[in-house]
């Protein structure tokens, strides 16, 4: 079974589309584009900006410095390249967000703070509970808070509120891709059976197990890109 419902076939460009993630980068990618609309006017080139930095730091550096711990995806990318993109990807968030300070004062500089020590946080071996609220917090709250303050360089209830949003949204992402994982890349197989009122069973496998939490992943991944996009063209048009 594949490591993953979006993971391609093993080796070459494969392997890298697999270590990105695709509807999970994007999910998160549009908590960006969600916190910029937040903003009474939208920067584009800000946006832009947010938009490649949490791309290299979450899409690139996060999941390389994740398949790094152990091969969870099981790519055969080497380990040197593996490192080459934590290094790049989030050094090159890190001067994306210096630029910006550079540009439009402190009020960016604690979130360059923030981010990388939140990606390296969650890749260290925490307890399950913990390692959910971190990536609740880097993966969901974080990103709307920092595309609003890039935008509009200070904090208000908005955003704040949006971002508790967005840590649920990703939260809810934890609880239902966890048992997908653990079905996909531990179980070798797994089988249950369900008594019906009337005495009937029906019985489930594996495939079985796993469709309603990917649907489940397939329809909040889709759904939340449909939302940033509508905001956006809101805001923009």
């Amino acid at each position: 079974m594949r490591p993953a419902f979006y993971a391609a076939g093993a080796g070459g460009w494969r392997d890298w589309w697999t270590l990105l993630h695709p509807p999970y980068t994007a999910w998160h990618l549009s908590y960006v584009v969600i916190g910029a609309s937040l903003a009474r006017q939208m920067h584009v080139g800000r946006l832009v900006a947010t938009l490649l930095a949490f791309f290299l730091a979450v899409g690139v550096g996060a999941h390389a410095l994740d398949e790094l711990d152990g091969r969870p995806l099981g790519t055969r990318i080497a380990s040197r390249w593996l490192a080459v993109a934590v290094a790049g990807g989030l050094a090159g968030a890190i001067a994306l967000g210096a630029l910006g300070v550079s540009r439009y004062g402190w009020t960016l500089l604690p979130f360059i703070i923030v981010g990388p020590a939140l990606v390296t946080a969650y890749n260290m071996h925490l307890s399950p509970v913990q390692k959910d609220v971190v990536f609740a917090l880097a993966w969901g709250a974080f990103p709307v808070l920092t595309a609003y303050v890039a935008q509009t360089e200070r904090l208000a209830w908005p955003p704040v509120l949006a971002a508790v949003a967005a840590a649920g949204f990703s939260y809810a992402q934890r609880v239902l891709s966890t048992p997908a994982r653990l079905l996909r890349r531990r179980a070798i197989d797994a089988s249950a059976s369900i008594t019906m009122l009337d005495g009937t069973e029906r019985a489930l496998d594996r495939s079985a197990m796993l469709v309603p939490l990917e649907r489940a992943l397939h329809a909040l991944a889709a759904s939340l890109v449909v939302l940033a996009t509508a905001l956006a063209l809101a805001r923009l048009t």
